[in-house]
């Protein structure tokens, strides 16, 4: 059997036919829903094993990237959300997707409260919209199962509002402490680096976080942008394997879903 994949699109979500495609190259059966057929109830959360929110500009960007997805979400599905999320299956959010996942609390969900917003991510230091490649050192420590067996991975990102922000040094902590930390900005020794190698800002160079049982994961760069070696920007100039870096994000996923079946 393969996997289910609930992809979200509407309402600006831009990269919802990549993702769906990354799903389906690494086993799954992917199905783009638009957010008012969960809405209206065509649709059940309860009907598929994982939910990928993809990058994008949802909702225009409108008060803060990802805000009104989050509470549009978090308000109108918060049930269906919480029973998925108790049923032990995946939630991935990618860039705009991650955004709408830390302003809906559910990540980092310290103490499994899913629903308390306690980091952000706010606008690049740089004033600007960066696109442009960097490179992700991995903690092995996390428990997050999209990232098993990748060490060190390099892909895309497109952002105007990819700073993630915490407010209270406790917070910080205990991200840290706890291995919510997944992916970190480094330069290109595997070193945390500031600009460009950092492209927004992050405090403790933070790319990536999930929760405490690492099912739910969020992401600021785009897996879903480097599926093939032609997506890489030297790709003409370097023997690079046919098989994208990203695509093992999604393939950790299907597969460990497959392992719960």
């Amino acid at each position: 059997m393969k996997p289910k994949v609930l992809v979200l699109t509407g309402y600006g979500i831009n990269c919802d036919i990549e993702t769906q495609h990354a799903f389906d190259l690494a086993g799954a059966q992917a199905e783009r829903i638009h957010l008012t057929d969960l809405l209206n109830g065509k649709e059940k959360l309860a009907d598929f094993q994982i939910l990928a929110l993809p990058g994008g500009f949802s909702f225009g960007d409108d008060i803060a990237s990802g805000k009104v997805l989050a509470n549009m979400i978090r308000y109108n599905l918060g049930d269906q959300l919480q029973e998925f999320i108790e049923d032990e299956k995946l939630i991935i959010g990618i860039c705009n997707g991650f955004q709408a996942m830390v302003k809906m609390g559910l990540i980092p969900a310290f103490d499994g409260d899913y629903s308390r917003q306690d980091v952000t991510l706010t606008f690049n230091d740089s004033g600007r919209f960066e696109n442009r490649w960097v490179h992700l050192k991995t903690n092995t420590i996390s428990k997050c199962v999209f990232t098993r067996g990748i060490e060190s991975i390099y892909l895309p990102v497109r952002h105007g509002e990819g700073k993630f922000v915490v407010k209270d040094p406790q917070v910080l902590e205990k991200l840290r402490k706890n291995h919510h930390i997944v992916f970190r900005y480094v330069d290109t020794d595997g070193n945390p680096a500031g600009y460009p190698h950092n492209p927004n800002g992050s405090v403790d160079n933070i790319a990536a976080i999930c929760d405490d049982t690492g099912r739910i994961f969020g992401m600021m760069p785009h897996p879903e942008a480097f599926m093939h070696r032609t997506n890489h920007p030297a790709w003409t100039r370097e023997e690079l394997p046919e098989e994208g870096a990203g695509m093992a994000i999604f393939r950790n996923a299907v597969e460990y879903v497959i392992e719960s079946m």
